[in-house]
């Protein structure tokens, strides 16, 4: 078994069989190595490679060196992520390749009973995966000790390190002990983030699989320029052809996923949503039922779009063009997984085109522009409904701006004409 050279575990090489690893992807290669030498990581690699598996094997194997357990009921290894999702799909990687170990683990996040979670962490764990919020909430109120732990994991790191999460992180990490391993795995990772990131760690070595914040090859991406207000019926359309069986369409707000999964149901397409207002229960429900194929749509925000693996998602739509590429890349990166082949389409308003362009200047190349036959891509924009409420940034009032700026013609600017110069008597 080719990840045998490691010289992993008997019972961590009988679950990476039990899981279907016939060999170790680029970034294992690279990456279990140096973890298991105890270096400081950075490791960037595209979606869909298995970069869970490359941190999460080699700590495993050092927890189950009977050696290096000298506290059995210490906190050891904590791994950090930035949404409930992702912590919670780590932690069925760990049970799964950690079976017959004598690893004991927890998942720490929001929006599920906090009394179950403080009793775990009370009992004793080696390894705690969590989301920052909770964590700290929960390890300030019990007084949780780190001093026996060994390694720091920043799972989605670019996303940990941004604006949003930089200062939990600080608290965090000065609770933690100076002398530790830092690992630090992401599919995108920018150079401002990158020197950031060396403030947390220690001469990492740095693995990088294929070029930095770029999608994976085995994802065809592709842009169909439409109007605000027919993204909804071309969305409609395209779910009729057979081959759009398993489809993650990704808008920017909560309420847009709102709106459009209602649009999908009255239509007849069987729809669930995701994102950060809907209660943990309900996002688990809807998460399942696209995974096991019961709803054909699962209508997201980009809490879906870090780390989350679900099998065989046939199409990635950005209904909502991402702001930025890396939010691009890692939405893309939910479609092509584990070397398959995979489908992203992004609808692209007018008012979207200068965010595509930068898109492309980042992946260097222009993406491929489709148009589907027999859409009416010059359909009117449909009245206001008696009694609909107007949203603050109504598409309607957006698209009809638009398409007013397009048919009249810049007004002429008249400026009255300067006053004429007296002839000077200067040198007369």
């Amino acid at each position: 078994m080719p990840f045998r050279k490691f010289g992993f575990h008997s019972a961590i090489l009988k679950a990476v069989q039990k899981a279907g690893y016939t060999r170790p992807t680029p970034v294992q290669e690279a990456a279990i190595p140096k973890v298991m030498q105890g270096h400081d990581v950075i490791a960037i690699a595209q979606t869909g490679t298995g970069k869970t598996a490359a941190f999460v094997l080699p700590l495993l194997h050092r927890l189950a060196n009977p050696e290096r357990q000298q506290q059995p009921r210490a906190i050891r290894v904590l791994m950090l992520a930035p949404t409930r999702e992702l912590a919670a799909q780590i932690m069925e990687n760990i049970r799964a390749y950690g079976q017959g170990l004598p690893v004991r683990v927890a998942a720490i996040y929001g929006g599920v009973d906090e009394a179950a979670q403080i009793k775990v962490l009370q009992s004793g764990v080696h390894i705690v995966v969590a989301t920052p919020g909770r964590l700290l909430d929960l390890t300030g109120r019990l007084r949780t000790d780190f001093r026996a732990l060994d390694v720091l994991v920043l799972d989605e790191a670019d996303r940990m390190l941004d604006m949003g999460f930089l200062p939990d992180i600080e608290k965090i990490v000065a609770t933690l002990p100076k002398r530790r391993q830092t690992l630090m795995f992401s599919a995108t990772f920018p150079k401002e983030v990158e020197s950031l990131a060396r403030r947390f760690q220690y001469q990492p070595k740095m693995v990088q699989i294929g070029k930095r914040s770029s999608p994976a090859d085995t994802v065809n991406q592709s842009i169909y320029e439409v109007p605000a207000h027919l993204k909804g019926p071309l969305l409609l359309e395209l779910l009729k052809q057979p081959e759009f069986r398993k489809v993650l369409v990704f808008t920017r707000m909560k309420d847009g996923a709102d709106r459009l999964t209602e649009f999908l149901k009255a239509a007849g397409v069987k729809a669930a949503k995701l994102h950060s207002s809907r209660s943990q229960e309900q996002r688990n429900l809807a998460l399942q039922d696209f995974k096991d194929g019961k709803s054909q749509v699962l209508v997201a925000t980009d809490i879906v779009a870090r780390g989350i693996d679900i099998d065989d998602v046939s199409h990635v739509v950005n209904f909502d063009f991402p702001v930025n590429p890396q939010d691009y890349i890692h939405r893309i990166g939910r479609t092509g997984r584990a070397e398959a082949s995979g489908e992203a389409l992004s609808f692209v308003p007018e008012y979207d085109l200068n965010l595509l362009h930068i898109l492309e200047l980042t992946l260097a190349r222009r993406l491929l522009r489709k148009r589907l036959k027999n859409f009416n891509y010059r359909a009117p924009v449909p009245p206001i409904k008696p009694g609909e409420k107007p949203l603050r940034r109504d598409w309607r009032k957006r698209t009809r701006e638009m398409e007013t700026r397009k048919s009249t013609p810049p007004p002429r600017e008249h400026r009255a004409p300067a006053p004429r110069a007296k002839p000077s008597s200067e040198g007369s």
